[in-house]
């Protein structure tokens, strides 16, 4: 009778410890599943003239968007106006997650058509891409639309307002260095002569 109640007592407490390897086995299984993945950098494609509504609704959800945005001059018949037009028409970025949550969020946003993505995978814009775009505008200086492409040499400035942006030097144009957003296949070219740089 003593033995069998020694060998019951063996198994509740085996049971009992596959019962706690086990919860903690969930417990490991949902904390590696809230956590969030790292946030990049995501392209997003928006309906015509949405650019500037997709993103302030972005903003109001808490989320860090960058439009960028350029000056342009629009003549009516009565009056020529100075305005803020973006400067990649159709697109905005947003810094998210991936989690299925966030890109819900994302996608849920009046003016949103979508995610710029490569082969099904969401692509990302490397964020020294997004601070050169921010210095650019920042310092206000002068620039223009110019074709993408991938070819030519690439280059960092150095010293100046401009110190450290970083794209192609052309080899048709020596004294314009081209900035590209490859996800979204646009460039911008700007005149840096007098600009000292170095090879990367």
């Amino acid at each position: 009778m003593e033995k069998l109640a020694k060998e019951e007592v063996g198994l509740n407490a085996r049971s009992d410890a596959r019962k706690s390897a086990s919860c903690i086995l969930s417990a490991a299984n949902v904390s590696s599943e809230v956590q969030p993945s790292p946030e990049v950098w995501l392209a997003l494609q928006t309906r015509y003239r949405f650019e500037k509504k997709v993103a302030a609704q972005l903003a109001s959800k808490g989320m860090q968007v960058f439009l960028p945005l350029r000056k342009e001059n629009r003549a009516w018949s009565d009056r020529t106006k100075e305005i803020m037009v973006p400067l990649f028409p159709g697109y905005a970025f947003v810094r998210s997650d991936r989690s299925v949550m966030r890109r819900v969020l994302v996608l849920q946003t009046a003016g949103v058509m979508g995610v710029v993505s490569f082969a099904g995978t969401a692509a990302t814009v490397p964020p020294k891409q997004i601070e050169d775009l921010e210095l650019l505008l920042a310092e206000k200086v002068p620039f223009s639309l110019y074709p993408f492409f991938k070819v030519g040499q690439k280059v960092r400035v150095r010293g100046g307002c401009l110190h450290g942006l970083e794209g192609l030097l052309t080899r048709r144009d020596k004294g314009k260095l081209v900035i590209s957003i490859e996800c979204i296949q646009r460039s911008l070219a700007i005149e840096i002569q007098g600009y000292e740089v170095e090879l990367i």
